[in-house]
């Protein structure tokens, strides 16, 4: 997913530039409503992991590889708003490394920040709204909102080559090959997902991002016939 420079004309380019910049501009805002003393850590964290695992391919079909994309995942623990920042952080860094090209930063920051942010999570909410308030949904949830987001960032690619890609090659066959790729890779992206978020969910439910889970009854540390709670006279 990485957007090459040179891949689309400097319209598309300057315009999803624009995008990028107005997406991060109101996630810097958004973002101040997220954190706190304790999610603060846990962004830094956040994105130092998908850092980490995009550079881990799996493989897809014959002569593919996907890699974790991981807006989904940023948006579900921290935020849509931090989320954004994660990916775009990530992205800045990888750019220095040639990994997604310089002109197309804008271009890689909508794709793969904004747009499987607020897809990845909007589906992530919209689930959420109508089950059940526990671990085993929001696991579920989470592997949603990673699976589709995937998919959903190769269709805007495929918009955006509609309205200036420089490439010889038609329409049809971008679609067929991107959709058709990234439906599968999407799938490694919502098992990273809901593995990830299911994990902590188990062990830590307040660090899941606007979800409300019931926390598991304390274990009680027994002496003899007192419990720790009692004081001696």
């Amino acid at each position: 997913m990485h957007v090459p420079d040179g891949f689309f004309d400097a319209p598309v380019s300057l315009g999803a530039g624009v995008v990028a910049a107005a997406g991060i501009g109101l996630s810097l805002r958004g973002a101040r409503r997220e954190l706190d003393d304790r999610t603060a850590p846990l962004a830094g964290l956040t994105a130092a992991f998908i850092f980490a695992a995009q550079m881990i391919n799996f493989p897809v079909a014959a002569g593919t590889s996907g890699h974790l994309m991981g807006g989904a995942l940023a948006a579900i623990l921290v935020g849509p708003y931090t989320g954004v920042l994660c990916v775009s952080v990530v992205l800045l860094i990888q750019m220095f490394f040639a990994d997604g090209g310089v002109t197309a930063y804008g271009i890689n920051v909508t794709l793969m920040g904004i747009v499987s942010v607020a897809v990845g999570y909007g589906i992530f909410r919209l689930l959420m709204g109508v089950l059940p308030k526990t671990r085993s949904s929001v696991t579920a949830a989470a592997f949603a909102g990673g699976l589709v987001s995937v998919p959903a960032s190769a269709l805007a690619f495929v918009g955006l080559f509609a309205l200036g890609g420089t490439a010889d090659l038609s329409l049809g066959a971008v679609a067929t090959a991107m959709l058709g790729v990234h439906v599968l890779i999407g799938i490694g992206e919502g098992v990273i997902t809901a593995v990830t978020v299911g994990s902590i969910a188990a062990v830590r439910p307040d660090l899941v991002h606007g979800v409300n889970l019931t926390p598991a009854t304390p274990l009680e540390v027994r002496t003899g016939a007192r419990t720790s709670g009692e004081v001696s006279a």
